[in-house]
């Protein structure tokens, strides 16, 4: 009997030890199984990889950073830094409401049109110059499982069918939440070329993508380099280093803003005659090898005009500067800005200022009502009497700074 039960337990002891080591069988094929599902992409190989062991960031297995970086910035351990994040549950952390959201219909918005859209995350699309560069698009999954990194109510609105004809993709690394493979994969016959780090190249080879369509780059690498040297807006200059110019040449679209007068191009040091007229707000300028290009134009400040259908600035003129509006602060001027009227038949003066490290203010000259010529009441029968005053004026970007005081973008206008 004894015997019996001694053979009892050591063939259930080896049915447990069988069943466990079935699950982690099963556990361990599921995991291979679900790793290699085309989602993941590929390791590279060949060719990419040669280039990927001959980068100077790629070191003992893999890239490293440039800069030391931390992964973890707490006194916790990876693991448990892991866990909290999966399963610690943080009040506030996701918005309880749905996110307010307007959805745009991006096809029907003309390729001239300069916009940004942003879709959250890191995802966006930029329009400029003509083209459409779409960042990072994930509309699919953020993660290799449903549940994880879920979008926030209200910020689902936009699906692949939903982007236009797509110029640039780019991809700034592949983490998940960065690089969806459902998205790309619906998008791949309306893409142009793909942007992405190197050895990343080898996902989109995997799924599809023609190698030609892809810009595959190092850290610091590039097909092309344009360096660009200025002080704008504070000088109306700047300059255009252009290097690894390709074979055949290239052209540079020079934005011209509707405020630049004179614009002036140099390559080389030499006047740049060819293509005066602008193309939709853009001088092209052709440049054969590496080239220095020079751009110079005048944006000298200047009054504009408020629309009489904005009532509240009706008969009101405000001061600009190039792509900068200015204000009046108290703190340059006087308390009770409305009180002030601008001469808009006077010259605006510009000046050098030490302020905020150096920017350049705009006189004006005006009248000002003189309090002591009001009485106190309410209203009166007597009417103001005004002095001379000149106004101070500095960018709007910059107010704010220097305390606490009244600021005035719109002046009234002084009538004869």
């Amino acid at each position: 009997m004894n015997y019996m039960r001694i053979i009892f337990k050591k063939f259930k002891a080896r049915m447990i030890v069988g069943c466990i080591l079935a699950v982690i069988a099963l556990l361990a094929v599921s995991v291979i199984v679900f790793i290699n599902q085309a989602s993941f992409g590929r390791t590279p190989r060949g060719e990419r990889l040669e280039r990927v062991m001959k980068s100077p960031n790629y070191r003992n297995g893999e890239f490293k950073n440039q800069h030391e970086t931390l992964l973890m910035t707490s006194d916790r351990g990876r693991f448990s830094g892991i866990w909290e994040f999966i399963f610690r549950k943080i009040d506030g952390l996701r918005p309880e409401q749905a996110v307010k959201a307007i959805k745009t219909d991006l096809r029907k918005i003309g390729r001239n049109e300069e916009i940004l859209v942003w879709f959250g995350h890191s995802s966006y699309l930029i329009q400029t110059g003509g083209k459409r560069i779409l960042v990072d698009p994930v509309f699919c999954m953020a993660s290799p499982v449903s549940f994880v990194n879920k979008p926030f109510k209200g910020t689902e609105l936009y699906t692949p069918d939903d982007m236009p004809d797509i110029d640039y993709l780019v991809i700034s690394h592949d983490h998940w939440d960065h690089l969806d493979y459902n998205t790309v994969k619906k998008l791949k016959d309306r893409i142009g070329a793909v942007i992405c780090p190197l050895g990343v190249g080898e996902h989109f080879e995997y799924w599809g993508f023609d190698k030609e369509r892809l810009i595959e780059l190092d850290w610091n690498e590039d097909k092309i380099s344009v360096k660009l040297q200025t002080e704008f807006p504070w000088v109306n200059t700047y300059s255009l280093e252009v290097k690894n110019v390709p074979a055949g040449g290239m052209n540079l679209m020079l934005r011209v803003p509707d405020y630049a007068q004179d614009y002036q191009v140099k390559a080389d040091g030499k006047l740049y005659e060819e293509n005066k007229e602008p193309e939709k707000g853009y001088r092209r300028v052709h440049v054969e090898k590496d080239t220095k290009i020079e751009v110079s134009f005048a944006a000298p400040a200047k009054f504009v005009y408020a629309n009489p259908q904005v009532r509240a600035d009706s008969g009101k003129a405000a001061i600009v500067r190039g792509p900068l509006v200015y204000c009046l602060e108290e703190i340059d001027n006087f308390q009770n800005l409305p009180a002030i009227f601008v001469d808009t038949d006077a010259p605006l003066r510009e000046e050098k200022s030490d302020l905020f490290g150096g920017i350049i203010t705009v006189k004006a000259k005006g009248k000002k009502i003189v309090e002591s010529s009001v009485s106190d009441s309410l209203y009166s029968g007597q009417k103001p009497q005004l002095e001379d005053a000149e106004l101070t004026a500095i960018p709007y970007p910059y107010w704010n700074n220097r305390g606490e005081g009244e600021m005035l973008v719109w002046m009234k206008e002084l009538r004869p």
